[in-house]
């Protein structure tokens, strides 16, 4: 396989990610709740930091233009308004999940027919019911089910088509191996069910079969042929799979997303009031750290009246990347691969 191809699109989508590793762990793997923290803490610093720029001072421009009104009275109608379309766009969601018997009877039936298409195509009675343990069975099955290709083509006379499997089976079974590690003690409603099924790039390695053996399909004999044909078959059920746990997973998170907005626009909504109704050129006077008591109240405030924001930011990056990168479901890979058109597999 040439070294573009090998560096590039036989990768799992993250370690693709064209900037630092600093932005991928800040989009995809941070605790949500820390990174509202973090963002929270610059707005903050940034805003007593101001201080230091010779700007007027803050106490003069809430008695001389009432500021403290210009910059909190327009943050109860964002609240109210961003939470509203938050629990409805939440509630459109949700209301998939609604419908009359028979339509749930459906779902029902659709489900258990992709479970036993499944078991059929692995040869078991019946598949674990845990996301995790369902997505380490499929796993699992293709690293074995290339190890029965390698073990078959030991007897091919073409010494190019057995150094082109090995390398395919080495590249899948150290995949599937680390996937299947990272899904042991997984748990759904984490992030690490999905963070671990979006590293066995399934697509890419069903491409590269079909290429094998588009080039070599005179060498196969019917025995590889047909263990060929087993593996794809499971990683075309790995993605249909992949993407049910994922939807659920988007779910799940616009369900915490709107909880949690829920939650904290009612303390938010308080502090402004308290800002508004109470907080005048006379209040808090003195000095902390050398800074007008005032300018801290006000940042501290004005910090608190963003949190919301900042929670559906902090969410909507995550989803929003997950969508991005797994766009497509089969054979296809929207991003630009950094290869010829033609895979050179004698290199």
């Amino acid at each position: 396989m040439d070294s573009d191809s090998d560096e590039t699109s036989d990768r799992p989508f993250f370690e693709r990610i064209q900037n630092s590793e600093v932005r991928l762990w800040l989009l995809m793997r941070l605790n949500r709740w820390v990174l509202v923290g973090g963002i929270l803490v610059v707005v903050f610093t940034g805003l007593v930091g101001g201080t230091r720029l010779g700007l007027d001072p803050f106490r003069a421009l809430v008695a001389n233009h009432g500021a403290m009104w210009w910059i909190f009275s327009n943050f109860i109608g964002a609240i109210i308004t961003g939470v509203t379309l938050v629990v409805t766009l939440n509630q459109l969601v949700l209301s998939q999940e609604l419908g009359a018997v028979g339509e749930q009877r459906d779902r029902m039936q659709a489900s258990m027919d992709f479970r036993q298409d499944i078991e059929d195509t692995i040869d078991l009675d019946v598949s674990p019911p845990e996301p995790a343990a369902f997505m380490k069975m499929l796993v699992d099955r293709a690293d074995t089910q290339a190890e029965d290709l390698r073990d078959v083509m030991e007897d091919e006379r073409d010494e190019e088509l057995k150094r082109k499997v090995n390398e395919y089976v080495d590249d899948l079974t150290e995949n599937a191996d680390e996937v299947s590690e990272r899904l042991d003690d997984a748990q759904f409603g984490t992030f690490d069910v999905i963070w671990a099924i979006f590293r066995f790039n399934y697509s890419w390695k069903i491409f590269s079969a079909r290429q094998i053996r588009n080039e070599h399909e005179d060498s196969f004999s019917g025995e590889a042929d047909e263990k060929l044909d087993n593996m794809i078959e499971i990683l075309k059920l790995f993605g249909p799979a992949r993407e049910h746990f994922k939807t659920l997973y988007f779910q799940w998170e616009l369900i915490k997303l709107s909880n949690a907005l829920l939650y904290i626009s009612i303390p938010v909504l308080i502090v402004i009031g308290l800002v508004l109704m109470y907080l005048g050129p006379g209040a808090v006077p003195g000095t902390f750290l050398g800074l007008d008591n005032l300018t801290w109240v006000a940042a501290a405030a004005y910090t608190i009246g963003l949190a919301p924001f900042v929670v559906l930011l902090s969410y909507i990056l995550r989803i929003g990347t997950m969508a991005k990168r797994t766009l497509a479901i089969g054979p296809f890979i929207l991003r630009e691969a950094e290869r010829e058109d033609d895979i050179d597999w004698s290199s």
